[in-house]
């Protein structure tokens, strides 16, 4: 018989309230200012979400353990895939020495690193994500910053701060589709609603990182550029959420902004015309193959064309339908499904490790070099892997044993700041999975019900869900470690994350008031969608 969670186990909600927070509290005080390494940390925090799981919120043995695996297996796999390939694809351009060539051909186009990072962070950024999301666009405009001359630091808080805009419709929109799944609304008019809350910050982050950068007097000298990064993909942003649905926004919007900020560029300087159209073509190329394969196995067919070759779906001992998610979390209690899928081949990461062979290939590289090559890489990330692993652990204890929705609940009886509260929620999901997607599954059905029992549009709570979760993406953990990866930073994290820590929780607030004014304000109820 399934075990049904219990969101006061302690008969006191404050009690229980601060005994659920106790993993978070652990993992962000270890990383910010223990000075402990983040395998380390994160494998703290993990015994201390089982502790909470079995003593506080009496889960189960057996149900604690297969959460702890599955999550630990998920992120090895497809997450830890992705970053360990997206690594390798790197290593081979800098053997073959493409990336020099790369990082000179950005420098001619782009002489100014202010400018530079909204290129690479913002702009091609944006179109990673909006191919492949789980941690692909951190770990590549980390990595090309850092070979740009940025410090290790620079280098990954900036990637982090500026991947917020696109993580609402990420992954060809899966975190808005998966929204619909959990929540029963209309996916076009959760697309719309998510697309009415996130342009106004997508105009402005552009102007963000560069001020975190170089504070606002760097920011004089190139905010036009800025500003028409920004602006080209709000608009495109907004215009394709609202007329066409989520799966193509990030992909788009973002094609337009690098645009936008290329033609800018060459008509206030010219690049480089010494340099023969060959080689600009030659550096790219790599980066080209990568950004096809994405594309390819983002495409529906594609994946459905992969699986049915082979995909085993793995329902996992101990823990599959032996948690009951229970009122007011749901409507309807029902046994929770954790099942692992081995889609090696249609993983994204399977298709960044092909763009990497192809790479290789192209460049001249043997394929014992490129073995060898992928062999030191995975030597390079193991504990980072280890870190990942023990990260998404954590996150499926946590929400499997009912702590997570102990959290939400605490924020959704907040009455007339619910609006606010609510959006919060959605930072605080994706502050503790990793993923917009992970915490729409978390909290969407919760925003749908209290929202409805306060008098709410649930399109407007369910989209902030997901929009605010969008600014908590730069301190969770798992992003963190894979920037940390990509530049090289290790035992640092903390470092980053006191970096990006007061720009996520500061633009948490704002989009929180962005929704309570949507919600409140009459000029602004009209963008409301019911």
């Amino acid at each position: 018989m399934p075990w049904p969670q219990n969101y006061d186990p302690l008969g006191n909600p404050w009690l229980s309230t601060a005994v659920a927070a106790l993993p978070v509290i652990v993992l962000l005080g270890l990383l910010a200012w223990g000075h402990l390494r983040a395998w380390l940390a994160a494998l703290i925090a993990l015994g201390t979400a089982l502790g909470v799981a079995l003593f506080g919120f009496g889960m189960p043995v057996k149900a604690a353990a297969g959460a702890t695996v599955y999550g630990a297996a998920y992120g090895l796999f497809p997450i830890g895939w992705i970053v360990l390939n997206v690594m390798f694809l790197h290593a081979l351009t800098v053997k073959s020495g493409q990336f020099e060539a790369l990082k000179a051909q950005l420098v001619a186009l782009a002489p100014d690193p202010k400018v530079q990072v909204i290129l690479i962070a913002f702009c091609f950024g944006a179109f990673i994500e909006g191919a492949a999301g789980f941690g692909a666009p951190v770990a590549i405009t980390a990595a090309l910053l850092m070979q740009l001359g940025f410090t290790p630091l620079h280098a990954s808080g900036l990637s982090l701060i500026a991947n917020t805009a696109p993580v609402a419709f990420g992954s060809i929109g899966i975190p808005i589709t998966t929204l619909e799944q959990v929540t029963g609304l209309d996916v076009l008019k959760l697309s719309q609603m998510a697309g009415r809350q996130l342009p106004v910050f997508s105009a402005i982050i552009p102007l963000w990182i560069v001020g975190a950068m170089a504070g606002w007097k760097g920011l004089r000298a190139v905010w036009p550029v800025a500003l028409a990064a920004g602006v080209s993909f709000a608009v495109v942003q907004f215009l394709v959420s609202n007329y066409h649905g989520p799966w193509l926004v990030d992909s788009i919007a973002a094609l337009a902004s690098i645009g936008t900020v290329v033609l800018m560029l060459r008509w206030r300087r010219a690049a480089n015309p010494s340099a023969p159209a060959g080689s600009r073509f030659a550096a790219w190329r790599p980066w080209l193959i990568l950004t096809v394969f994405i594309f390819a196995w983002g495409t529906k067919p594609v994946k459905l064309a992969l699986d049915r070759v082979a995909a085993p779906v793995i329902q996992v001992p101990g823990i599959h339908e032996q948690v009951l998610r229970t009122p007011p979390v749901v409507a309807t209690p029902k046994p929770e499904k954790v099942e692992f899928r081995l889609n090696v081949l249609s993983a994204t990461g399977t298709g960044i490790l092909l763009a990497g062979i192809v790479s290789g290939l192209w460049m001249g590289l043997s394929l014992r070099e490129l073995a060898g090559t992928w062999w030191d890489t995975v030597r390079k990330v193991r504990a980072s892997l280890l870190t990942i692993a023990a990260m998404l652990a954590l996150g499926n204890v946590t929400k499997l044993s009912g702590a997570d929705a102990t959290l939400g609940l605490a924020l959704a009886k907040t009455g007339v700041f619910y609006p606010f509260c609510g959006t919060l929620l959605g930072w605080l999901g994706v502050a503790l999975t990793g993923s917009d997607t992970a915490s729409n599954v978390l909290f969407g059905s919760l925003q749908r019900i209290t929202s409805e029992q306060l008098g709410l549009s649930p399109y407007l709570m369910c989209a902030a869900n997901s929009t605010g979760g969008v600014m908590g993406k730069m301190v969770d953990a798992q992003s963190i470690v894979v920037a940390g990866v990509a530049t090289k930073f290790h035992g640092q994290e903390g470092r980053i994350l006191r970096f990006v820590f007061w720009h996520s929780l500061v633009l948490a607030v704002l989009i929180g008031l962005w929704v309570a004014a949507q919600a409140y304000w009459p000029p602004l109820q009209g963008t409301v969608v019911r």
